[in-house]
Order: structure tokens, then sequence, then C-alpha cells
């Protein structure tokens, strides 16, 4: 039986927030990224909260500064500042035509997907076996000007991902994306106790974005640095090319006959899980954790990140809102979400720093007052994780019984 919650979805204080309406990036007010989070809780969650808040914000700096350090020299370019100008341009026509799939295209080419052994301290089933997944990327920049450019980093043309496939007849496939720098396969798997998912019955894919792990380039920094440090038109084609690269793997679970696919992700995987959502319609479930859905708003509240604003609003020519449009184009907030509402969950974090609770507030509007979870936790302590676990193993089951796709009994009687 699932435990109630510490903190309930109303007791979110929202009242000061805004409403959403479209296009978002503009009508979000200016000062989103500083209005406060409270919660109505007693005084031993709000001191899970406050604590939790305060260690989040320490180490929010840390990765700022890596993050802000990787960026800069590119935003101090001249001659790459008037190139990127011209270059963001050609992406308004798809953020116009209303329409993901004309940016976010299908794949059109099948390319044959290796399979090699884990190492041997990653999980494996006893019943079932575990694949490293990886195959070379047909992927190609949607703007022709980038190409060469793009595909100048070898290492990133290759697709990779982790499989757990159990003995038998193909079981549903949970799809779990990583967040930002956090995508080795041992966090991850510990992270989100992915083996106690396994063990209810679920397949299990833990995917690679785009300039992580084996797909950073040598000369990286650390892992994810080049994901945002090339400038707002070569983020948009990381993120197309984030998504193709999926959809090749979400093709290969459906010819092995996976019954039901769903997607969770953390942080940058969470806002890749709700732009997926907007694209992918069989998908049983999306269950973003902990998730941010408006990336400008998220660096205007992260020091020292936030002091080069003057610089993006120099390098772009444009205000608040014309940063928020030239990341529009891959915001969970920009479109409709392609999942059957009661497929819809979100976890959010109380005392979360890095992406703040007003994120998640803004996707549980945009996707119609979906089912969200409060934990009195960070963005990396997870405190009372069993009970959102617990929750999202009863919600997942649900949303499969809706598309009439069950669990094995014994299976989900199995505890945390």
């Amino acid at each position: 039986m699932t435990e109630l919650p510490r903190i309930r979805p109303e007791d979110y204080c929202d009242d000061d927030l805004p409403r959403l309406t479209q296009p978002w990036w503009q009508t979000l007010p200016r000062g989103f990224h500083a209005m406060p989070d409270h919660f109505l809780a007693d005084n031993d969650t709000r001191w899970r909260i406050d604590y939790t808040a305060g260690v989040d914000t320490l180490a929010r700096t840390g990765l700022a500064c890596m993050a802000g350090a990787a960026a800069l020299p590119a935003s101090l370019n001249v001659r790459q500042q008037k190139e990127e100008r011209d270059l963001v341009a050609f992406y308004r026509q798809y953020l116009d035509s209303g329409d993901p799939q004309h940016f976010f295209r299908p794949p059109t080419v099948r390319p044959r997907i290796q399979r090699g052994p884990v190492a041997r301290y990653h999980f494996q089933p006893e019943d079932g076996q575990a694949h490293t997944l990886q195959f070379r990327s047909p992927f190609d920049t949607v703007n022709p000007a980038l190409s060469e450019r793009y595909q100048a980093h070898r290492r990133n043309r290759i697709a990779c991902a982790q499989h757990w496939k159990h003995h038998g007849e193909p079981r549903p496939t949970l799809v779990m994306i990583h967040g930002f720098v956090a995508d080795p396969y041992w966090l991850n798997t510990r992270w989100l106790a992915l083996p106690w998912f396994y063990k209810q019955g679920f397949d299990v894919l833990l995917y690679t974005l785009p300039f992580h792990g084996r797909r950073k380039g040598a000369l990286a920094p650390f892992s994810g640095a080049q994901f945002f440090s090339q400038g707002m038109a070569m983020l948009n084609e990381t993120f197309a090319q984030a998504i193709h690269d999926l959809r090749i793997f979400l093709d290969m679970l459906r010819d092995e006959g996976s019954p039901a696919i769903g997607a969770t992700g953390i942080s940058l995987g969470g806002y890749t899980t709700g732009l997926l959502s907007s694209l992918e319609k069989d998908l049983s479930f999306a269950i973003p954790n902990v998730p941010l859905v408006s990336i400008m708003d998220l660096m205007k509240s992260w020091f020292p990140v936030n002091l080069q604003f003057p610089l993006f609003h120099k390098v772009y020519d444009t205000d608040l809102a014309g940063l928020r449009q030239l990341t529009a184009l891959h915001s969970p907030l920009t479109w409709p979400c392609q999942v059957p509402h009661k497929g819809r969950m979100i976890i959010g974090g109380a005392g979360d720093r890095f992406a703040p609770p007003k994120h998640s507030f803004l996707l549980k509007q945009h996707w119609q007052d979906c089912d969200i979870h409060w934990f009195p936790g960070n963005h990396m302590l997870h405190l009372d994780q069993g009970r959102y676990l617990k929750a999202m193993r009863d919600f997942m089951h649900d949303a499969l019984a809706e598309k009439s796709v069950e669990l094995s009994a014994e299976r989900m009687s199995g505890e945390f």
C-alpha cells in the first residue's frame, strides 16, 4: 500500500504565482525566477525543506561556476556572436509552425544496434540479461549550416544506452533519462532504485544524452559541458539529436515486442521526458522528476551564471522574452502533451533550488492539473524517496491498466 506523502499537492502555496498562458515566453513575468516557493508544513517537514534547500544552493553555485566557465569563451568571441544571431533566426519557422514534429523529425534510417556486456560493477539481473547498446547515429542537423560543425563531434555520433531485459515474454519498459552531468549508469541505477522497478516486472532502458558519458568530447572539461556551451542554435540541434536517437531505441523496443513503454527522467532528463511526451503518442506514462521547464528562467536564478545575462542580451540582441523564445522550441511548456492524462505525473522536491518547485508547478498547469508528488528534499537529496517510488509504481501500474497491460501479481507485491 502506498504511504501518504508528507506534503500534499495543495500544500504548495501558489497564490502569487502566474497562471500559464501561451505564448509562455512572452506572458511569464520577468521576475518569475525570483518568485518564492512556499509550502504549508509542520515543523519537522519544514526543517527538512529548509536544510536541503540550503545544501542545494551551495551545490548549485559550484555547478553554475563550471557551466558558466565552459560557455563564456564562445560568448566572448565577436565573430561567433554575429554568426550565432544569424543561425538562431533559422529556427523561428519551426516554432511558428505549431507542430513539434516539423523540427523533431522521426528517424528515417534504422541503424544496426550493437550489444555488448555491461561492466561487472553494474546491475546484473538474475532472471534476465543486461547489455550495453550502441549505434552510429544517422542524425544530421536540421539547419544545414551547422551540419559540419555538429558532425565534428565524433564521439557524440555514437548513441548509447543500457538495457535490462527479463527472460521470456517481452515486458513493459521503463525508459530512464539522466540529468545534466549525472550520466553514469551506476549512479542512476541507485539514485532511482531502478533494480527495484526491474523486480516489479519492468524491463529498463537507461539512455545517455548527447555530449554525456562516452559521447563527450575528448577535450571537454566534464561530462555534459558541450550540451549547453555551444550557443542556442547548437542547443536546438542537441535536443533534436537527443530525441532522434532516443526514438531509434524506442523503435527497437517496439520491434522486440515490448507491450508498453513509459519514460521518466531526472532534472534535464525530466525536461527531455516532458519534450518526448509531446512527440510520442503511444507512451503509456511520462514522469518527469525534479524537472526544469524554462532554461532561461533557471539560469536567471543560478549565481554566478546570472551575471552573464547582459552578455546574452548583447549576443542575441534581445530581451528576456526573446531569450526564452530562443529556447522555446524544446521546452515542455510549448507543445501539448500527447500522453493520456492518467499517464502524466510529476515528482518535485520542496527544497529543490536547482530546478525550483515553481518549474514543476508550471508543468503541472500545462499538463492540465496532472498528478504531482512533493517530497521534502532537494535536487540531490530525495528524502522520503521510498514513498514516491511506491507512488510511481502504483501510478505506472494504473497507467498500464488503462492500456490493458498488466504486471505479474507476485512482482507487484514486492516492497521497496
